[in-house]
């Protein structure tokens, strides 16, 4: 069934409706992540891109293990580990570190009273590693909503509902904006958040409501 041009909003209601409570205590574990855990999911969000979630899960505790945020330590033999190995993990590596350089400068951003898109552009712009895609998914990590995380399961998801006519190529500042904005309203016309609608796509394609 069709709504607003939209494609099988019906199945997709019902289907979401099994998955509700889980979807929404998964969002409620995310707004209570400790100010002191900031760091850590930022690097896992700087883990994921073109490696896989579970990987840059590992990864991330690893890190946690060796202290990273407290030691001097070099975090790309751990990025290397076979059993949860991290593409690019020499550059990553860097960006790490950088980025735990940047912690405090974070922390103060993510505090202070600016909107969630405005504290993503800081990040985008201040953050070595970070696209509006990873930014985007750091803040819905530690409890920020409404904005989209367009990985390549959302995107087959809002092509296969006829909210996007195609998958860009490259996703520009612009171009994501957009697609955020058509994202956003499609949520709304099935009564759900942005936030919501998004692991539930993620779940449906990955089995899983992860991080």
């Amino acid at each position: 069934m069709k709504r607003n041009g939209y494609r099988d909003t019906d199945n997709l209601q019902r289907a979401f409706s099994d998955k509700a409570m889980a979807i929404r205590t998964r969002l409620e574990d995310f707004a209570s992540v400790r100010a002191e855990d900031y760091f850590y999911e930022l690097a896992y969000c700087l883990l994921t891109p073109q490696s896989s979630a579970v990987n840059a899960g590992k990864a991330v505790d690893a890190l946690k293990q060796a202290n990273l945020l407290h030691c001097q330590i070099d975090p790309a033999p751990l990025l290397r580990e076979k059993s949860s190995y991290i593409r690019f993990h020499n550059a990553k590596a860097r960006n790490l570190l950088e980025a735990k350089d940047r912690v405090s400068d974070v922390l103060s951003v993510v505090k202070n009273g600016s909107t969630a898109p405005e504290k993503r552009e800081w990040l985008v712009e201040n953050i070595r590693g970070l696209g509006m895609k990873e930014a985007s998914h750091f803040l819905r990590n530690i409890g920020h909503r409404d904005l989209a995380i367009l990985d390549r399961h959302i995107l087959r998801n809002l092509l296969k509902h006829r909210v996007i006519r195609s998958i860009p190529q490259t996703l520009t500042k612009k171009r994501y904006l957009a697609i955020e904005e058509q994202f956003r309203f499609f949520a709304r016309k099935l009564h759900l958040t942005m936030d919501e609608l998004d692991l539930f796509f993620w779940s449906s394609e990955t089995g899983e409501i992860l991080k």
